[in-house]
């Protein structure tokens, strides 16, 4: 079982603003604050930014991160939020069935290039 998550970013106010508002859209808030570190999540920091200055995707190649929400409407909210934040489309929200037929998920890229994904299953079964 996985404790938490962090991903590298090279401008950590302007990540912070992103992810602020685009993990509020699946339940998560800012919880701790503290010098090149961000800690987002639901009652504990589960998500963590990480400033990285010399954060280059081309050379580093981002990350890939999936964060579960409880319904079809959240996944799209995410999306929308995002590429509204100044992330990019890496997947429109939709079924993945190719996945799991009821895998239901949209992907962004955020400011750094870490692609996000968050997934919900529709017969409830996860």
């Amino acid at each position: 079982m996985i404790d938490h998550v962090s991903v590298g970013v090279a401008d950590l106010e302007k990540s912070a603003a992103f992810y602020s508002a685009v993990l509020d859209t699946i339940g998560m808030a800012k919880l701790i604050e503290k010098p090149g570190t961000v800690g987002f999540g639901k009652s504990y920091p589960e998500f963590w930014i990480n400033q990285r200055p010399d954060l280059s995707p081309e050379k580093d190649g981002g990350s890939h991160v999936c964060l579960r929400c409880r319904e079809k409407s959240m996944v799209h909210e995410f999306h929308d939020v995002a590429l509204k934040h100044g992330g990019t489309d890496a997947g429109e929200p939709g079924l993945r069935s190719d996945y799991k037929p009821d895998y239901y998920a949209a992907f962004i890229c955020d400011l750094d290039g870490n692609k996000l994904e968050v997934v919900t299953f529709l017969d409830g079964s996860r």
